[in-house]
């Protein structure tokens, strides 16, 4: 037999068997590869121009490991994210080769 609940205490809270909305999919990054939300944020920050290697570097990890759990009937989303990474990290790390590396070599003058 239950208890009799206080009449200040809400009601339980019925667990929700419904998927989750687009928008709070998009938020909430709820069922997506980690390495994929990385490289998401380390294409963010890769207008910084020092992460963008790293960037590229996960983003590649994040393709690799949504595309093997999806071959294992485990699919993760965050393909999106793991994209916009390797854009950003190409696009930043040919930003360091051609600023970068041209600066270390010149001779001083």
């Amino acid at each position: 037999m239950d208890a009799p609940s206080s009449p200040s205490s809400p009601p339980p809270l019925k667990p929700s068997s419904s998927p989750p909305d687009a928008l709070t999919k998009a938020l909430i990054p709820v069922g997506r590869s980690g390495w994929a939300i990385a490289a998401g944020y380390l294409g963010l920050f890769s207008f910084l121009v020092l992460p963008a290697p790293l960037s590229l570097l996960v983003s590649i990890i994040a393709l690799w490991h949504i595309r093997h759990r999806s071959k294992i009937g485990r699919p993760l989303g965050g393909i999106g994210r793991a994209l916009f990474g390797l854009i950003m990290g190409v696009i930043g790390t040919a930003l360091v080769a051609w600023w970068g590396f041209p600066a270390l070599s010149s001779d001083p003058i």
